[in-house]
């Protein structure tokens, strides 16, 4: 498939920047896809700004950085407006979000008045100011980082917030090789400045309407649903999975179905996403575990316990 090729000539532009990590990689093109949106969380330092920029030179995208502190307003994502004397009206000036790739970075120091404002953006692709609604250009996407709970200067992301990620992905740390690699790759300058753009808006356009038409079974459509109706019933999740959650796990499939070269979606595509896309939504009681380890084993007891379909 001609798909298929172009999304590993994606990765491999952006592999020039980024060493070791091309599951994490390939999960974020998953996203982009499906007209996602991907929370990065993680120590400082593993190279999660690096990813965003590495993306938004492989796809063309113009992108907009924002360091998240507790005195960035709403206003420097949103925009505002500005009375002009000369001609006795208001001016819209936009704001950081008006762009292609928006990366949040340690989105979790801002204020909550502050990360509010983006949901607008990431759920209707629109910010509104003063009453009046502006169009953000499109393809769009929010690559957003954030250090672990408990760092210096950090809060808990709202429910709501996290709601709208289609994934939460975890970068860790290189391994000794790869490490190395790294090391090695910057001699010579920035690894950035090796990517190259392997697609534009139009063929991004394609690739997520390529996506859209893969095909899901009424089986595996029950499969995914009996999946995410686990997670509504277990004793150990306060809070389940929501319709949202659906909606982004049916998109997310049919995107690792396409990067697989089919135009069909399988059970294994929808459990080899369920954990990134499902588990940042859920909220989970004492018994479950604290840790994300002790919670993902509990994910894949859930998903063991449902038998996947016979498909003919």
């Amino acid at each position: 498939m001609k798909e298929q090729q172009l999304i590993q000539d994606i990765l491999y532009e952006v592999e020039k920047a980024v060493v070791g990590k091309h599951d994490v990689l390939a999960r974020i093109l998953l996203a982009i896809l499906a007209r996602g949106h991907v929370l990065l969380e993680d120590i400082p330092g593993v190279g999660k700004t690096t990813i965003a920029l590495a993306f938004s030179r492989a796809l063309g995208l113009r992108c907009q950085r924002v360091q998240f502190t507790p005195d960035v307003m709403p206003s420097d994502l949103t925009g505002f407006s500005v009375y002009r004397r000369d001609t006795g009206r208001m001016e819209y000036q936009p704001g950081a979000l008006l762009c292609n790739l928006f990366l949040a970075d340690e989105l979790n120091r801002a204020t909550s008045r502050t990360q509010s404002a983006l949901l607008e953006a990431m759920e209707e692709g629109q910010v509104t100011v003063d009453g009046v609604s502006h169009p953000i250009p499109q393809p769009f996407l929010v690559i957003a980082t954030q250090n672990p709970a408990g760092a210096a200067g950090t809060q808990l992301l709202p429910d709501s917030q996290l709601d709208r990620f289609a994934l939460r992905l975890s970068v860790g740390y290189p391994t000794r090789a790869e490490e190395a690699a790294m090391v090695r790759g910057r001699q010579g300058g920035n690894p950035l400045d090796l990517v190259r753009q392997a697609a534009d808006h139009d063929a991004i356009e394609a690739l997520r309407a390529a996506a859209e038409q893969v095909y899901l079974s009424d089986e595996v459509l029950d499969y995914l649903l009996l999946l995410i109706g686990t997670t509504r019933h277990e004793g150990a999740i306060l809070q389940g999975a929501s319709p949202r959650a659906t909606l982004a796990l049916v998109a997310v499939s049919r995107s690792h179905a396409l990067a697989d070269g089919r135009d069909y979606v399988l059970p294994s595509d929808v459990t080899a996403v369920f954990y990134d896309v499902i588990a940042h939504r859920l909220v989970f009681a004492p018994q479950a575990g604290r840790t994300d380890p002790e919670r993902a084993d509990l994910l894949r007891h859930l998903v063991r316990s449902v038998r996947p379909p016979k498909l003919r």
